[in-house]
C-alpha cells in the first residue's frame, strides 16, 4: 500500500499580490518581515496557502479590532484583545 500524503498549495509573490490587491512589491516586504512567511521552491519565493490564510485572518481581525475602537470609545479589552485562554 501507498502511503498518501497532502500536499499543501503554495502561491507565487504575483497570485499574493492579486489576491490581496497589492503591488508585488508589498508581498515581497511582508515576506523580508517575516509577516508573510515563504519557502523557496526551484529558487523562487513561494508561499504557502496555510500562511496566506493566517495572514488574511490577522488582518480581519485587527480591522474588526479597529472598528471596535471607533464605534465606542468604552469597548471592553476583552473584545479590543481578545479572551486569554
Amino acid at each position: 500500500m501507498g502511503v498518501m500524503t497532502s500536499v499543501e498549495r503554495h502561491f507565487s509573490p504575483s497570485d499574493v499580490a492579486e489576491l490581496l490587491q497589492l503591488e508585488v512589491g508589498e508581498v515581497f516586504e511582508l515576506i523580508d518581515t517575516g509577516e508573510l512567511p515563504a519557502v523557496r521552491i526551484a529558487g523562487k519565493a513561494r508561499v504557502p496557502a496555510g500562511a496566506l490564510e493566517q495572514l488574511l485572518e490577522h488582518r480581519q481581525e485587527a480591522q474588526r479590532r479597529a472598528s471596535l475602537w471607533q464605534q465606542s470609545q468604552t469597548a471592553s479589552i476583552a473584545d479590543l484583545f481578545g479572551q486569554r485562554h
